[in-house]
């Protein structure tokens, strides 16, 4: 029985309608009808008030943390609060990313995860690190990389129980393959990121050839695209327009600029998966804060460690999908879809990133601008 409908102006993957309904029963979406054949088959019931734009929860798949909270911790009310906090402001489904750092803690970090992912706080676990490239190690503490171990990952794969969605590694490390084969075998994807390769050795990686399916934060952790050194960005742009990958792209104006993102849309349509890579300072303000074993310091929006790498997102997902629109032109759908269905389907998450009967109830209603005018998760205001 319907509980709970949202009228508006739907943008989504499976629907787009000026004028349509969500019906809500419990904690899932029961169905979506224009407002023409809704109030047909309504005409006894009052209309319900047109609320704006109407968006499926969005689907942030490489999150560190925000509003003054970390997800590498051990504390699982800390870590709550930081994703009840994002999802507050629009992120319904949040992946918390654990930062390289020592591996007992990174398997402790992962276990800590897990209970909040099994409680459904968290749509999963995303580890980046310790397989990475020191050359292009940027925020990761270089103390704590190292080459692919299998133990290593075993050992995640226990503590993550199941929720472990995502795993970002550097294809150029010996005994990458035999880790990533590990990885997808267990139902884990293979991002890519932190590499300093060439265009072939990153292209070969991804699929059909190899097991990874994603790129993490296209650009950053990379080297710069040029046009006789093509490199990892190149590769990953090729692999995207294919249909092989799906490529991350921090969309918070500071790790990439409206232009690339422009392009980066324009060259792989669809396969586009904007996130924050938030850190603590997200939703705050300059200041010292943490992330993983390094302080960061944030100045004019900027979150830096000691040695100049910038050190992960402070901006929330709507304000990314806002900035794509407006700063690089991305039609507000592409951008849609880029914030809540691509990224849900790089990670595997069926029951979110849509508007469609039996997903999830997890809706924002934003104002024509973007701002944010009401939160919905799970079928429970949140806002």
């Amino acid at each position: 029985m319907t509980e709970l409908m949202i009228r508006g102006r739907i943008v989504s993957a499976s629907v787009a309608l000026d004028d349509g309904v969500v019906m809500i029963s419990g904690d899932r979406i029961e169905a979506v009808r224009s407002f023409a054949q809704w109030r047909a088959a309504h005409r006894d019931l009052p209309e319900p008030p047109f609320s704006g734009t109407v968006l499926p929860g969005l689907v942030d798949i490489h999150n560190h943390g925000g509003f003054g909270y970390r997800f590498d911790t051990v504390d699982g009310a800390h870590a709550r609060t930081a994703a009840r906090s994002h999802q507050a402001h629009g992120s319904t489904t949040v992946v918390a990313s654990v930062v390289t750092g020592p591996a007992e803690e990174m398997v402790a970090q992962t276990a800590a995860l897990r209970e909040l992912a099994e409680e459904g706080v968290l749509g999963g676990v995303h580890v980046e690190g310790p397989f990475l490239s020191e050359a292009r190690c940027g925020a990761q503490d270089p103390r704590f990389l190292c080459d692919p171990d299998p133990g290593l990952t075993d050992r995640l794969l226990a503590a993550g129980g199941g929720h472990l969605r995502a795993m970002t590694l550097a294809p150029e490390r010996p005994g990458y393959a035999a880790v990533a084969r590990r990885l997808a075998d267990n139902g884990v994807v293979v991002a890519l990121g932190h590499s300093d390769t060439d265009y072939a050795s990153f292209r070969n990686a991804l699929r059909p050839n190899g097991s990874a399916s994603v790129v993490t934060h296209l650009a950053n952790g990379m080297p710069p695209l040029h046009h006789r050194h093509p490199g990892p960005v190149a590769a990953a742009l090729v692999a995207a327009a294919a249909g092989d990958a799906i490529v991350e792209l921090i969309g918070d104006g500071v790790h990439v600029d409206p232009g690339f993102a422009a392009l980066v849309f324009a060259a792989a349509p669809g396969r586009v998966a904007l996130v924050t890579d938030a850190m603590q300072a997200a939703g705050l303000g300059d200041g010292e804060y943490q992330l993983g074993p390094q302080p960061v310091t944030v100045r004019e929006g900027v979150a830096r460690v000691a040695g100049g790498s910038i050190a992960g997102g402070v901006s929330t997902l709507l304000e990314c999908l806002a900035r794509a629109v407006r700063e690089s032109g991305v039609p507000l759908r592409d951008a849609v879809l880029a914030a809540t269905s691509v990224p849900a389907a790089a990670l595997g998450l069926d029951d979110v990133g849509d508007l469609r009967p039996g997903q999830f109830a997890d809706i924002l209603t934003v104002s024509d601008n973007l701002h944010l005018r009401g939160v919905l998760r799970r079928g429970q205001w949140l806002r």
